[in-house]
Formats: C-alpha cells, sequence, structure tokens
C-alpha cells in the first residue's frame, strides 16, 4: 500500500533528509514532490521553510494470515462487482490449497463472458489484489454457474473428436485459439494417446493447439511415461 507524509524543513535538501530519517529509508525507497519550495524573507525575516511530500511503499499493513483471505475476498469483489453495477452473490470456501468462489447473479452469462474471458480476468484481477503484500500466496479460483466444469467437459470432448478426424484423414489438426488454461487441458486429454501427440503454435493471444497425426517425434522409449504435450509453463 502506497501511503505518504509531509515534511517541512530550511530547505528542501533538508526537508527530504528529515523524512527519510522519519521513515528510516534510503532516497531510493521513496518518491519527492516538491510541495512548497524555501523562501527567504526580506533581510531574513519571515523565511518560508520548504514542504515536501514523501510517497512510499508500506507493506506492513497489507500481511494477511490464512484466515484474512476470506474476508479480502468478499470486500474486493463486492466494491468490484458494486462498480460493474453487477448484483452478485458470493459463496467463498477455503480449501486446503486454494479458496473457491462461486458467483451467483441475475446474469451468470455477464459475468462469464465470451469463452469464460470476463470470468478469467476478474479471476486474475482477485489473485493479483489478495495477494499483493501477502505473506503466504493462495489461489483463488472463481466460477459461475458450473461453467469451469462444463467447458472443462466440452475441451476434453473436443480434444477427442479431434484426435479421431487427424488419425481418420491421417493429418494434423489445428484448433482455434486458447488460452494457456484451455490448451493444458487439450494436453492432459490426449497425452495418454499412444496414436496421436500435441504441441503448440504461434504467439498470445493467437496460440493455438495442433493435434499431430502419429506419436511425438521427440519422445523416446526412455520418456515413455512422460507427458506428451510441450505447453502448460
Amino acid at each position: 500500500m502506497q501511503k505518504s507524509i509531509e515534511v517541512q524543513g530550511r530547505t528542501e535538501d533538508e526537508a527530504i533528509e528529515a523524512a527519510l530519517e522519519q521513515l528510516n529509508m534510503s532516497r531510493d525507497d521513496v518518491s519527492v514532490e516538491i510541495i512548497e519550495q524555501a523562501k527567504s524573507g526580506f533581510m531574513g525575516l519571515k523565511n518560508t521553510p520548504a514542504t515536501v511530500k514523501v510517497t512510499y511503499e508500506d507493506e506492513t499493513e497489507d500481511e494477511v494470515v490464512k484466515g484474512d483471505y476470506a474476508e479480502r475476498i468478499e470486500v474486493f469483489l463486492s466494491g468490484l462487482f458494486r462498480r460493474m453495477s453487477f448484483d452478485v452473490s458470493l459463496n467463498i470456501t477455503e480449501g486446503d490449497d486454494a479458496i473457491s468462489v462461486i458467483l451467483t447473479g441475475s446474469d451468470p452469462g455477464a459475468l462469464i463472458g465470451r469463452r469464460g474471458e470476463t470470468l478469467d480476468a476478474i479471476q486474475h484481477l482477485t489473485n493479483y489484489a489478495v495477494n499483493k503484500g501477502a505473506s503466504e500466496r493462495v489461489r483463488i479460483n472463481l466460477d459461475a454457474e458450473n461453467y469451469r466444469q462444463r467447458r472443462n467437459d466440452s475441451l476434453e470432448t473436443l480434444a477427442a473428436r479431434t484426435a479421431d478426424k487427424a488419425l481418420k484423414y491421417r493429418r494434423n489438426m489445428t484448433l482455434d485459439p486458447m488460452n494457456a488454461y484451455e490448451r493444458h487441458v487439450i494436453h492432459s486429454a490426449l497425452q495418454d494417446n499412444g496414436q496421436v501427440s500435441t504441441f503448440s503454435v504461434g504467439s498470445e493471444p493467437n496460440r493455438r493447439v495442433v493435434v499431430a497425426y502419429g506419436s511425438n517425434p521427440d519422445k523416446s522409449e526412455k520418456t515413455a511415461t512422460s507427458p506428451k504435450y510441450r505447453e502448460w509453463r
């Protein structure tokens, strides 16, 4: 969290030095704004001191213990949805390795967005906001209308159908662009299929999975138990 203090001194340099001493920080740790420059009065009378505003990053107030995550998630998402004019209720469940948040609203389609893009963006923002300054990071998973599971099932079905086409036509099949997680689902769904292999081509946001006819050329007998996909990092 950014905080700031205002300090006065006979000169700008003296004011800055006083602020740094008060904060126990170095000059590189802060940013300085001159609020008012020092001015000398007539014959040294009525001198005006310099005023500086020193801004610094205070991480101590942002430290979080495990029990505070749910509260931080609720505060952040409630404020976010209020600004978005979304009427959404939250069901927050803490697990051993992640926190699950189920969103329920009158317009779930708006929460999910095209191919889950809105839901992914909200999840990314929530993870960033809640973990900022925390001593330990926690993974936060958001879902609405069971979209994640339905999308996973759909992707696994797509993977199987594409593999069948690759075998039928004996050629590589390239899927539409997907985000990293969706590509991971495709790779995982086909990693045990001994007749096809998968890899990705292109750059974000147009990176695509290729379901290739035949086994992975990079795979040897020594790595027969290793996943065949080259993705997910």
